[in-house]
């Protein structure tokens, strides 16, 4: 058996593991009572190991993968509701200097434009971001110790805490940057961001090392041992992720579930979020080299697996995939997505032309912020811009705690309508704003608690008088 309590990344990703799981998948996919026993399991919503996860992904009946479907809704619907966190990347610098063959940002490419924001161009981002609506986001950077140090990550993140333009405030600051030291990782925890995200890319070691030939994310093992490091360094809440299409996806799905498996043994929680992209087109990239792409319906069903197996962690999924694809998987497991994001440096205040083109990806879903909004308000889902468990210290093992003993829909229900409040009365469209304020209608209506009914309704109306900030 694999050791999930080791330090060392060949270890808790333990490579002829992942192959006897997904052998054991293979061997089983068409035995029924074993896999209708692990459904029913599921439902009691205490998560599955990554071998009989992997055994559900592998099954392709089609009776058997609509009652996957039907329990990963309903355990996305007792632990979520119907709330989506919004969201927004903002990228700061494209400078890189590995050598990622599925990445414009690879120090080989001449053909992008290299960028990086001064504090003034980061606050001018913000107020853009401010001015859709935005209260949290994701920071971005290449990996380059002289462009990108950590002091300039520090430095960028005290700038946009400062930014209050209007009623916009960014309250919550999450970190997407290269694995970096434990001393750094503390340094990023006083800074106050919420949410370390690192994407492993993929588990498998051989295709790793293929794909980061050159530069500091080549070695294998002090990214993948990066969350250990983060944890160690006070951050308590951390995102991962892997990017589907570099390597056989049943093999990233085991390898991250493994991970998961890793942190909440060594630790007491595991990560905070997962997020799912997959490889897709970009400036230098052309999909049609990876062979391992994965298509919509394999798509669908890892998200569905994954929220069986993992019940209380979030996922993520960004504007690389369409309109379409975002809506299926909504009920499935996603919890938070990104809207009117610019996957450029510089992206909120000027648009590129294909000639200066300075982004990552290519994005799919292009729609504005409010539109967004309006999309998911006719699908009868909570826009929130809730970070009230960041500020009130509900993060971690703590807020783990909450999710596991359901408790936490009360801090969260409550919130997603206090911050969907404040956007429709300072940045929704007219018809955003009606059908806002109708579902917030139904929604306290419908909370079963007179007490905290009676103080929804209180900061409702304190918020149209101009007050701002609630939070349960």
């Amino acid at each position: 058996m694999y050791n999930v309590n080791s330090t060392k990344a060949t270890e808790f990703i333990d490579h002829q593991e992942i192959l006897d799981s997904l052998e054991y998948a293979k061997a089983n996919k068409n035995n029924k009572e074993l896999i209708e026993s692990l459904i029913e399991r599921a439902r009691d919503c205490k998560g599955l190991s990554h071998r009989e996860a992997a055994l559900l992904l592998e099954c392709d009946d089609p009776e058997l993968v609509e009652k996957m479907y039907k329990v990963a809704k309903e355990i996305k619907q007792k632990f979520y509701g119907n709330r989506i966190v919004m969201f927004a990347p903002l990228y700061l610098s494209n400078y890189c200097i590995n050598g990622c063959v599925y990445c414009p940002y690879h120090a080989k490419n001449k053909h992008i434009r290299r960028k990086k924001l001064t504090q003034e161009e980061i606050r001018q981002e913000v107020i853009a971001l401010q001015d859709m609506g935005h209260k949290r986001l994701a920071l971005e950077t290449g990996e380059d110790p002289k462009n990108n140090p950590i002091e300039y990550v520090l430095e960028s993140i005290k700038t946009i805490y400062s930014i209050k333009h209007k009623n916009g405030a960014i309250r919550r600051v999450n970190v997407n940057i290269a694995a970096t030291t434990v001393e750094n990782y503390r340094k990023l925890k006083e800074a106050g961001i919420g949410t370390y995200i690192l994407f492993q890319e993929t588990y498998n070691k051989e295709s790793y090392e293929a794909l980061h030939p050159t530069g500091p994310k080549s070695d294998y093992a002090y990214h993948t041992e990066a969350m250990d490091r983060a944890m160690e360094g006070g951050i308590d809440d951390v995102g991962c992720g892997v990017l589907f299409g570099l390597e056989t996806y049943r093999y990233d799905f085991v390898g991250i579930l493994m991970h998961a498996e890793h942190l909440e043994a060594r630790f007491g929680v595991g990560p905070h979020t997962i997020s799912v992209p997959r490889i897709c087109p970009a400036d230098d990239i052309d999909t049609a080299d990876f062979s391992n792409a994965v298509p919509d319906d394999i798509f669908q069903k890892i998200i569905a697996v994954i929220r069986i197996a993992v019940p209380y962690t979030g996922m993520i999924i960004s504007t690389r995939e369409s309109v379409k694809c975002r809506e299926k998987v909504l009920d499935l497991g996603i919890s938070q997505i990104s809207g009117g994001s610019r996957t450029s440096v510089g992206g909120y205040v000027e648009e590129e032309t294909e000639d200066e083109n300075s982004a990552q990806f290519d994005v799919s879903d292009r729609r504005t912020l409010d539109q967004v909004v309006n999309w998911l308000l006719e699908l009868g889902y909570i826009p929130s811009f809730c970070t009230a468990c960041y500020r009130e210290g509900r993060t971690g093992d703590r807020f783990m705690s909450l999710v596991k003993t359901g408790q936490i829909a009360n801090c969260c229900h409550p919130n997603a309508l206090m911050t969907l409040k404040e956007y429709l009365e300072d940045y929704a469209s007219p018809e955003t704003k009606k059908k806002g304020l109708e579902l917030i209608e139904r929604e306290i209506a419908n909370i079963g608690r007179d007490k905290t009914r009676e103080i929804c309704l209180q900061h409702l109306k304190e918020i149209e008088e101009g007050n701002r900030d609630f939070r349960f």
